[in-house]
This record gives C-alpha cells, structure tokens and sequence, in this order.
C-alpha cells in the first residue's frame, strides 16, 4: 500500500531482520539483518515518498536510512540537511547510500565535495574523496589533479581506514582515467604500499593502486 506510515514501514522492516544476517553484517560496522534484496523490493513497492524518507530517517534505524535513501527525492534536500545526515550516518552502508544514491544527485554536490574534502572528521572527509573520485572520471575539468596526488601522498598512508580507502579509489581512478599522470599515481602507490597485501579473493582485483590500475587500462586496451 502507498499511504502505509512510518511505523508501518518500521514494523515491516522489524520483521525482516535475520539474527544471521546481522552477525555478518556487524562484522561490517553494520547493525542491521535485513537482506538488501529484500529491502529493495520494499523501496520498489513504496515508490518515492520523500516526506517518508524524512520520517525514516529520523527514526535512526539502520535499514530504515538504507530504505531513505531509496524513496527520497534528492533534489528537495537543503546543503545543510545532507551535512547533517552524512554527519549522522554512522553505519559504513548508510554512508555509502547516502552519498552514491542521494548526494550524487542533489542540487548540492560539488559544494559538498570541496567543504567535505577538507573536513577534520575523517568520516566526512571520506565523503569528500568519493565525490571527487567521481569527479575524477566523469567531469575532471578544474580539478587540480596533482594537487590531489600531493595530498594523497602525503596524507594516505597514516589516514583512518574508511578515508584511506577512499582516498586510494582516488588516487586508482587518476591513473586509470588520466594517462599522463598515470606513471606519477603507480609511482605513489608503489612508494606508499597502502594495501599491498590486502587479501583479494580469487577472480578479483587487488584494491592496491598499482595492481588495480595495471589491471583496469589492461582491460581498457585490450
């Protein structure tokens, strides 16, 4: 049903929850059990309801956020209502949603990405680097992208874990998408070694910046 409140929805989502699910997603930093899949078709069956998504989001609940940002109209958000949430966000998933499926599409992106990017919380400065790694590949006119290796270089290696990923999706998009900075980005990850030895499952490829961009132009060229 369309008009179904909050608290229905709540209560649905309550009774998805697997105990087994959880377990495996905890070991994530994720305190829910609910199967995505399953989530997904809910989202499908509500449709958009931005004022829901506002109610759902509220109320705190792991999957609830998750289910926001899948029934939001991202545009109706003000800059400093996404700050707030992103600020909030405390889940890895939640975060993750929030700026692919909701920042990315707001009227507020590329202020959220300079603001973001030079934030003291790791968390939101994680956020900044996503936007800027999208940047990176889709629209990189006016970005300083050596300025970018400089701070990569300087600051990756000892970064929180969530900004250290983040910033070396970055640093692999640069010499991925940009060849005549390409030799410069394998030359910083090789020096820096961030994620060397990241255990990568077979079929897979390794997040270790120069493995990862070898790979993605081998596969580009053929």
């Amino acid at each position: 049903m369309a008009g179904e409140t909050v608290n229905e929805v709540l209560a649905e989502l309550a009774a998805l929850e697997d105990p087994r699910m959880r377990e495996v997603n905890a070991r994530h930093g994720d305190d829910h059990g609910v199967n995505l899949a399953r989530l997904r078709a809910v989202a499908k069956r509500l449709g958009i309801r931005h004022e829901l998504a506002r109610e759902l989001w509220a109320s705190g609940d792991t999957a609830a956020r998750l289910l926001a940002t899948l029934v939001c109209r991202p545009k109706e958000y003000e800059r400093d209502e996404l700050d707030a949430m992103l600020r909030a966000a405390r889940a890895p998933k939640v975060h993750d949603w929030l700026v692919n499926y909701v920042v990315k599409k707001s009227r507020h992106t590329e202020e959220l990405r300079v603001a973001w990017l030079a934030d003291a919380d790791p968390g939101v400065a994680s956020a900044g680097w996503a936007l800027t790694t999208e940047r990176v590949a889709t629209r990189p006119d006016g970005l300083d992208l050596d300025g970018l290796l400089d701070t990569v270089e300087a600051e990756m290696k000892d970064a929180p874990d969530r900004l250290q990923w983040a910033m070396n999706h970055c640093l692999a998009q640069i010499g991925i998408e940009h060849p005549a900075l390409r030799e410069r980005a394998l030359a910083v990850g090789e020096r820096l070694g961030v994620l060397k030895d990241y255990p990568t499952p077979k079929g897979c490829t390794s997040p270790y910046a120069p493995v990862w961009i070898a790979e993605m132009v081998r596969r580009r060229e053929g």
